[in-house]
């Protein structure tokens, strides 16, 4: 299969053709709209290796992330970044290249930090290894991290080789009715206390927080912090982790990456706060502009999630300086831009 993949892509990079990287389709929503050819990887499947005492895993591009943390949860172990799985056909190398991570990312980490290795092919049709199967191999770490985000634009990611985290020994999660503002308050204070915080979420008027850790610790951090205990939190989690709540199916959703403690920004009627304050999911019809500026003034970015492709690009636009960086790294990694073109931005 491996081989197929390299003549196609060696083909295409000969013509100029452009390519459409294709796993699940479980994020296909993402980004901007590309042109070209699916270069599917979904047979790229199959754990290449896994030490549970290592917690290290290596797993091929087209492996579907509900095999992989079925096989975790065997040992006790988890994705600490809990990915998005959307519909359920996500796959390893899809989770990658988005770079989406779910409640658990402001205290653990995001899907970038648990990388410790990638195989890759080049936009010449070159085969590439970055980083290593163990975490104290520091060799290529931030080559092997910058496939993560990238949305398929530097190239095919093949294998992909994880640090894995214990699952919590213990957790449970809390309620409070609290108004936006106090929420994002408590929320930041909190977040500098020795607490077990694991997720936080507020919509609605309703402050949701996970505790995870041991048992100890929950349960005095629960005694301490009161509410009303959440029943049914893991399936809540998951809904909030995949955004298949009815409140995501906005027709316009946007996602603001802003400083955590930032107040209540009053850009749209309907909104969902996450990461202790740092994301805010907004349903606005502002003109995009007005969101991107927004965003950067509260020292962050914003991101048109779902909704019709803007013309100038779901992202917050680049710096020149950033620009430069972006275009240099294309041209290094596919110099005849056949991978996903527009992707990640529409001039690219």
């Amino acid at each position: 299969m491996l081989d197929v993949l390299i003549d196609r892509i060696r083909a295409a990079h000969a013509d100029a053709t452009a390519l459409t990287i294709t796993g699940g389709g479980s994020k296909a929503f993402y980004g901007n709209p590309c042109a070209g050819a699916a270069l599917d990887t979904t047979a790229l499947t199959g754990i290449v290796d896994y030490q549970p005492k290592e917690l290290v895993l290596t797993a091929r591009a087209g492996m579907p992330l509900d095999e992989i943390e079925a096989l975790l949860a065997e040992h006790e172990q988890m994705l600490a970044f809990e990915p998005p799985h959307f519909d359920g056909t996500a796959t390893l190398g899809g989770c990658v290249a988005a770079g989406l991570s779910g409640p658990r990312r402001p205290y653990a980490g995001s899907v970038r930090d648990f990388v410790l290795g990638v195989r890759m092919i080049d936009g010449a049709g070159q085969p590439l290894r970055f980083g290593g199967q163990v975490i104290k191999n520091v060799a290529g770490y931030d080559v092997s991290r910058l496939m993560a985000g990238s949305l398929g634009t530097l190239g095919l990611i093949t294998e992909v080789s994880l640090k894995v985290l214990p699952r919590p020994a213990a957790e449970t999660s809390l309620q409070f009715e609290l108004n936006e503002a106090d929420a994002i308050l408590k929320m930041n204070q909190w977040a500098g206390q020795p607490l077990p915080l694991s997720a936080t979420s507020w919509h609605a008027g309703l402050l949701t927080v996970r505790l995870s850790g041991a048992a100890s610790a929950v349960h005095a951090a629960q005694t301490r912090l009161g509410g009303e205990a959440l029943k049914e939190a893991a399936a809540f989690w998951q809904r909030v982790r995949d955004q298949s709540t009815p409140f995501f199916d906005q027709r316009k959703l946007w996602r603001l990456a802003v400083k955590s403690s930032t107040p209540p920004l009053q850009l749209g009627d309907a909104q969902w706060i996450e990461w202790g304050g740092a994301v805010r999911w907004l349903a606005s019809d502002l003109p995009a502009a007005a969101l991107f500026e927004a965003a950067k003034g509260c020292g962050g970015h914003a991101t048109l999630f779902r909704g019709d492709a803007l013309a100038g690009g779901n992202f917050s636009p680049l710096s020149p300086a950033l620009l430069r960086v972006h275009r240099n790294l294309k041209q290094r990694f596919d110099p005849r831009g056949i991978f996903n073109r527009g992707r990640l931005y529409p001039d690219m």
